[in-house]
């Protein structure tokens, strides 16, 4: 199964996000996943890992909450 970090800026309000990403990830993926965790940080990070892998940076890529599940979709399931 599959675990999923939102790693999120605490001073930069970033928890919105987080938890809107978190809660894209649960609804698509739902039972799939081992875990969605929320992970606090600082210095304007937003990173999404599957498995330890970034999949979604925000100093490299546009925030959208459906690109950021589309990234995740590949490692669903992927280690059966």
């Amino acid at each position: 199964m599959t675990r999923v970090e939102i790693e999120y800026c605490v001073p930069c309000g970033m928890l919105d996000r987080a938890q809107d990403v978190s809660r894209a990830v649960l609804e698509q993926f739902g039972e799939e996943l081992d875990e969605v965790a929320l992970v606090t940080g600082d210095h304007g990070i937003f990173v999404v890992r599957v498995d330890g892998e970034a999949v979604f940076d925000k100093d490299e890529d546009g925030y959208d909450v459906d690109a950021i599940v589309r990234a995740v979709k590949p490692h669903v399931g992927a280690t059966a």
